[in-house]
């Protein structure tokens, strides 16, 4: 029986996917896996029961990728799960600062009480009228699953789309319209779009990356938009360029003391993902890869480990091994395997900087005495007997 901890609620579109062979335990410590949201999970210790953890949705900074890598636990985020509920929010945040649709719906608020109220909307009605973003140029920067499922909407509404991102991957250059213009350096997304919305992982290199000089560059006027991490940009800065007209408005889904209530701000309250639907998708990913790694330990969408697919078992036995990214690693597993007489029928081996990842199906069951000698390999972090 294998066992899994949810550490936030998780829909229930996901968790019914989880067969009799499955228990839901209420204590992490007493599980094989662990499901999360936002739940911060940085000073807890995780038992060596825990194989691996999956987090329903994109960004894993809630999580302890070094440590978890170090103890064999694999992370798996779930990318492109929630990009429609994202990119429908960007598309409305566009929409928000081109027309001053919230002060216009807080003006006729505060007017309900005016009898003469239809005729005072024609008087006022001016200054909340804004432009429209057909023809507008919108600059992308990061152009992973909610990057371009936003520049693919953008090009329908009639916008002029510049995308950004020198690390595209082929899924989502394939996905990618035509009529992107795909931009090699990102000064240059800076000094031309009207629109710049910001869709990368939060790094050491991507931190506050909108700052004072990024936004020296930009065009009078120009609306930023983040929906990515709050990080990435460099919030006083950005309140001091609205104060001074530089930047129209700042559309953000992080509600912080620097930017609520701030002119110019329009602060969504962390909105972006949290559709009935986006969260169905990530938990139904979530579980599926879980499931495939523990039945079968494949790897898709780590972010710890590399991925890594060898299908169903069809042999007796098959081993999963998480290891160090050294040299001789194989060698010295197949040494073992055949010094106890085993036969390794099929086998696989992927890496990802200082981590890496085996396979092996045997024609015969593991012996726990050579289960223990793989174990004791110097750099071995786990080794699991899977069927």
């Amino acid at each position: 029986m294998l066992k899994y901890n949810c550490l936030n609620p998780i829909a229930e579109a996901g968790t019914c996917l989880f067969t009799e062979n499955y228990e839901k335990v209420d204590n992490y410590q007493d599980a094989d896996a662990i499901l999360v949201r936002s739940a911060a999970m940085h000073d807890m210790e995780f038992p060596e029961t825990i194989e691996a953890i999956a987090r329903a949705g994109a960004g894993v900074n809630n999580i302890p990728l070094d440590k978890c890598a170090d103890q064999g636990i694999v992370v798996f985020n779930t990318p492109g799960a929630n990009a429609n509920g994202v990119k429908e929010l960007v598309i409305a945040g566009m929409l928000l600062a081109a027309r001053d649709i919230v002060g216009g719906v807080n003006w006729v608020q505060s007017e309900r009480q005016n009898e003469l109220i239809a005729k005072a909307t024609e008087k006022e009605k001016k200054n909340f009228a804004g432009s429209e973003i057909q023809g507008k140029k919108l600059g992308i920067i990061g152009l992973g699953a909610i990057g371009v499922a936003v520049a693919n909407a953008a090009t329908h509404l009639g916008m002029e789309v510049y995308g950004y991102d020198p690390y595209i991957s082929v899924d989502a250059a394939w996905n990618l319209s035509r009529s992107i213009k795909h931009i090699q350096q990102v000064d240059d997304i800076y000094k031309e779009c009207d629109y710049i919305t910001i869709h990368v992982p939060l790094m050491d290199a991507t931190k506050k990356m909108i700052n004072q000089d990024a936004i020296a560059l930009m065009k009078d006027g120009v609306v930023i938009l983040n929906f990515a991490r709050d990080l990435l940009v460099d919030e006083d800065a950005m309140v001091t360029s609205l104060r001074t007209g530089k930047v129209k408005k700042y559309v953000t889904d992080f509600p912080n003391p620097t930017t609520a209530g701030e002119k110019g701000c329009l602060v969504i309250p962390h909105l972006g993902a949290s559709t009935e639907e986006s969260e169905e998708n990530c938990a139904i990913m979530a579980v599926k890869q879980l499931k495939d790694y523990l039945e079968n330990g494949n790897i898709k969408n780590a972010v710890n480990y590399p991925n890594c697919n060898m299908g169903e078992c069809s042999h007796v036995c098959r081993i999963a091994i998480n290891h160090r990214n050294t040299k001789n690693m194989i060698g010295q597993f197949a040494s073992v395997l055949g010094s106890a007489d085993l036969n390794i029928a099929n086998m696989t081996n992927t890496s990802k900087g200082d981590y890496a990842y085996s396979l092996f199906d045997l024609d015969t069951h593991l012996p726990e005495a050579v289960r223990d000698t793989l174990k004791n390999i110097e750099g071995v972090l786990k080794v699991r007997v899977i069927k």
